[in-house]
């Protein structure tokens, strides 16, 4: 009997081991055919790991990518401002169906007594976007104004609660950083502290995410990536436009590695930050299958249906997937810094060879 469990286990153990290598192939031979500059994590449920870098962080000096380089993670930022405001649910200090004015008083504009805060975190707000700029074009002929220029997060707060609604909170699902720039402020009232430093203190140290952490224009970050992107039709890879980082504050200043974000991603699903019924509210899709700061939907992969989340991130030519397979316990973690790839296909390529 005993030599029949074995034998099912090294089988077992054999087509996870081809399976690995297959997802391996694959990555190695899109980046090298696509020329994808990042890193890229899977981890399977058994704690079996892929970590792969490629491409260059800092393309004049020809410094390379490693597992070690941290990246702007741009929207991955909400994910971490959902964990957050849903933290404050759980300690009963905050109620997701009351209104904005509840916890930030001094809102001004007519959102502050209609939005809730539920409604912020899966943007059915109906608050216009303060980023003006709808397109690349346009952002290279007139400049963006918001995140060119230095703001602080009140100055911010006040652009965003200045303006009328543009849609029935509720009603209409409309991706907009505003939001989440407004439960970053909700997070750092209730904790009388600024926002970096409840992450910090919340998530960031109690996971050891030592190479995570929230861009500021004046710091210099040790082994950051610098971005590229391409401006124009000529496919020529050129610096982004010079920005001030933190003006996304919690809607996408942050930066990290793929192994400090394997990290949340294990403590996320294994409820080390969240209860698992909370969890379960976070990831229900609503509106565009959009659940609390994530994408929450099925992937199709070998003929069955499969629960996964993911929160991308895009800045210019900042590029990052935060992906997790639901019932087979995959992560997938894509940190890039050129805008070059489709990264949602790839990453979905992935997921679907890594799945057994």
């Amino acid at each position: 009997m005993r030599c029949i469990v074995a034998m099912v286990c090294l089988l077992c153990s054999a087509r996870l081991f081809a399976q690995d290598d297959a997802v391996a192939s694959f990555v190695d031979g899109y980046a090298n055919t696509h020329h994808y500059s990042g890193s890229i994590l899977v981890q399977w449920h058994d704690g079996t790991r892929l970590d792969r870098s490629y491409g260059l962080a800092n393309i004049p000096l020809r410094v390379a990518n490693t597992p070690q380089t941290r990246f702007k993670i741009a929207s991955v930022t909400k994910l971490f401002t959902s964990v957050l405001i849903l933290q404050l649910v759980e300690q009963h200090k905050l109620d997701l169906d009351q209104p904005i004015r509840t916890y930030l008083p001094d809102f001004a504009g007519e959102a502050g007594s209609k939005v809730t805060i539920q409604q912020l975190l899966n943007h059915t707000s109906g608050l216009p976007s303060f980023d003006a700029v709808t397109d690349q074009a346009t952002a290279l002929k007139e400049g963006i104004p918001v995140y060119q220029l230095p703001h602080t997060s009140d100055q911010l707060l006040a652009q965003i609660s200045s303006g009328k609604l543009i849609s029935v909170p509720g009603e209409k699902f409309n991706y907009n950083n505003a939001d989440y720039v407004v439960l970053g402020k909700i997070i750092a009232r209730l904790y009388g502290q600024p926002y970096e430093d409840v992450l910090k203190e919340r998530i960031l140290d109690p996971l050891h995410m030592i190479d995570s952490g929230v861009l500021l224009h004046g710091d210099i970050v040790d082994r950051l990536a610098d971005t590229y992107w391409y401006p124009d039709d000529r496919k020529i890879l050129s610096r982004e436009i010079p920005v001030y980082p933190e003006n996304w504050y919690a809607a996408g200043a942050m930066y990290s590695t793929t192994d400090d974000l394997r990290k949340f991603a294990d403590a996320l699903f294994n409820g080390r930050l969240i209860a698992p019924a909370t969890l379960q509210q976070m990831i229900k899709p609503g509106l565009d299958e959009y659940g609390d700061g994530l994408w929450s939907y099925q992937l199709t992969a070998k003929g069955a249906k499969h629960p996964v989340v993911k929160r991308p991130g895009l800045i210019m030519g900042a590029q990052a997937q935060f992906f997790h397979v639901m019932d087979q316990d995959i992560t997938i973690i894509m940190l890039g810094n050129t805008s070059v790839i489709d990264s949602d296909a790839l990453v979905g390529d992935i997921a679907k060879r890594a799945i057994h």
